[in-house]
């Protein structure tokens, strides 16, 4: 074969090669502009579920502090005014008397040791005290349990079902921690979401160490501590999980108070 031929194919053979290459790499980098818009992708909709969560969580504490027996009401007529909420039944802050109250609460006869700060939280406490001197708690159920970042069991609606009350609600938020953080054991009162006025008899055992945002009235009123039992309770109830499969709902295990006393 004459050079001039042989050359021509080499050229010609190399052109191939160069667009073959070209081919392959214009291909490679399609792929990975794919992969990192797939992934940007992903991460958007990881963030807005997470944020959908976090925000189901927090309009769920809407519900306690309602006095109607059926749908929940609006914040103005579920929460009485401070100046307004003696002649609403409400009971005095004096009762907690500035110290500490210790007794027991006991749920599916698993005995919980508790101590409520009455001078941390001297309204909440006082509220808490009164009911319990009238037995409003025992009998009723915990209507609520979540483990899907939020770790609470939530308990104290004479309904049963997330909108009942003791026929009163108060404010404002007392003692809630500044960080958002509740540590296993708290006991705290449930509220409506951005109403500080809006508490009453329901209230939840944080069973793991959790986070709760505060919202546009603060956080959440801590009245105490679970002092001993709480492993019990996680083993025999919480650790059950909730109806359905669900991260939030009805405790899979039925619970119920049997008691609660204090002094």
């Amino acid at each position: 074969m004459a050079p001039s031929k042989q050359n021509d194919r080499e050229a010609r053979q190399a052109r191939e090669r160069l667009r073959a290459y070209q081919a392959r790499q214009t291909v490679h980098e399609e792929k990975v502009k794919r992969r990192k818009r797939d992934n940007w992708v992903a991460g958007i909709a990881v963030f807005v579920i997470v944020l959908l969560a976090v925000g189901t969580q927090l309009l769920f504490f809407a519900k306690p502090a309602a006095t109607s027996a059926s749908a929940s009401p609006s914040p103005s007529s579920a929460s009485p005014s401070p100046s307004s909420s003696a002649a609403a039944g409400v009971p005095s802050k004096s009762i907690a008397e500035g110290r500490t109250w210790t007794g027991d609460l006991t749920i599916n006869g698993i005995k919980l040791g508790v101590s409520l700060d009455g001078a941390a939280a001297p309204q909440a406490v006082s509220s808490t005290i009164s009911l319990t001197q009238k037995k409003f708690y025992d009998g009723l159920t915990c209507h609520r349990l979540t483990n899907g970042g939020f770790y609470v069991l939530q308990c104290g609606d004479p309904n049963g079902d997330g909108t009942g009350g003791p026929g009163y609600s108060y404010g404002p938020v007392e003692n809630a921690p500044k960080n958002d953080k509740y540590p296993a054991g708290t006991l705290a009162m449930a509220r409506q979401s951005g109403n500080a006025n809006s508490q009453g008899s329901q209230f939840f055992i944080v069973y793991k160490d959790t986070t709760i945002p505060s919202d546009s009235a603060g956080g959440y009123t801590v009245i105490g501590k679970i002092t001993s039992g709480l492993p019990t309770l996680i083993s025999d109830v919480t650790d059950k999980g909730v109806q359905g499969g669900s991260t939030d709902g009805k405790p899979a295990v039925a619970t119920k108070i049997d008691s609660f006393t204090l002094q």
